[in-house]
């Protein structure tokens, strides 16, 4: 494992790694080191170290510090095994993400299958749909077929998890969401229900869309998010979990003071709950205000839509939240 680490880290230098991933230094230091804002935590003043001669990083102000795998075990909230295969594989071109995202769109409206499946789930409004960018994998060797005449090498496909060792498609008979620099599919069937490509989850699905907002609404799940979305509620994230990664934690602890709503599901064994009071109280210590949404038990936010719920009464149950 060693030297294959220490060959990773000196086929991807640190400094380029930061780069890749946006981030700027403020200010040159001696002996070439520079300093910059802390992508590990909220940070207002310049605190992050780097040393490109010593390949090293070092946070004053949360204290952590390492080699490019070290950063990217911490950035991602992954073990270091997962950071090695971060380094060397990367994330699919947002290109291929884009091609493959397209393709399943146009699938899911020549199967009635999977239209009919998105109804039973409450979503109806094509702009939602739309908006969401929301596909079916039919499975088969389609997908392979369709990449492959667009210039794209099998192997790239294999690689980045979209096409197994036979060439066929492994979101098969799955409603698909892209995530931006991932894919989600919910299967339709029997299969494992929840599937992503190889690699990190990603941060809060849309953050962009809100991260300037007052007041925002967190959920478990991409069905959760999308009858919000459809009921009129548009200040809504998804975790894709009830556990928050690192990258997560980071975008709602990023200094905007704002109000969230964690509407997570009300399960029968407590684990949405539990999540919730967790990650409420997590919040509160960085001076967030945290609600936590009790929904009706056994019920998440798309199974309370789907069962005769309303705007009106999902609003209610906001003003009802308690910190």
């Amino acid at each position: 494992m060693w030297p294959a680490a220490n060959a990773l880290k000196q086929q991807i230098p640190l400094l380029d790694y930061l780069q890749s991933q946006d981030w700027k230094p403020a200010r040159r230091i001696s002996h070439g080191r520079l300093m910059g804002l802390c992508p590990l935590h909220p940070d207002h003043q310049p605190s992050f170290l780097v040393d490109p001669g010593k390949n090293l990083f070092y946070c004053y102000g949360c204290g952590r510090g390492g080699d490019v795998i070290r950063f990217v075990e911490l950035y991602y909230d992954v073990r270091f095994g997962e950071a090695m295969a971060l380094l060397r594989h990367g994330t699919p071109p947002g290109s291929l993400l884009k091609d493959v995202a397209s393709f399943y769109q146009v699938q899911l409206h020549r199967h009635a299958e999977a239209v009919a499946y998105l109804q039973q789930r409450g979503i109806q409004q094509p702009q939602v749909i739309e908006e969401l960018a929301i596909g079916y994998a039919p499975g088969g060797r389609c997908l392979r077929q369709w990449l492959t005449s667009l210039g794209y090498l099998l192997g790239d496909l294999q690689q980045a998890g979209l096409v197994n060792a036979a060439g066929y498609d492994t979101f098969s008979h799955r409603v698909v969401f892209p995530l931006g620099a991932n894919l989600y599919g919910r299967s339709m069937g029997q299969a494992a229900p929840h599937r992503f490509l190889p690699g990190v989850k990603g941060g809060l699905y849309g953050w962009e869309r809100v991260s300037t907002l007052r007041e925002i609404v967190l959920v478990e799940g991409m069905f959760d998010l999308a009858v919000l979305w459809q009921a009129g509620f548009r200040n809504v994230t998804c975790a894709l979990s009830n556990h928050l990664n690192a990258l997560q934690l980071r975008q709602l602890c990023d200094g905007v003071t704002r109000r969230v709503y964690v509407a997570f599901d009300s399960d029968a064994n407590g684990s949405g709950q539990q999540a919730a009071q967790r990650l409420s109280s997590y919040l509160s210590q960085r001076q967030l205000t945290a609600m936590c949404v009790e929904l009706p038990d056994g019920f998440d936010p798309n199974s309370f839509f789907v069962s005769g719920g309303d705007a009106n009464q999902f609003q209610r149950l906001l003003e009802r939240a308690r910190q």
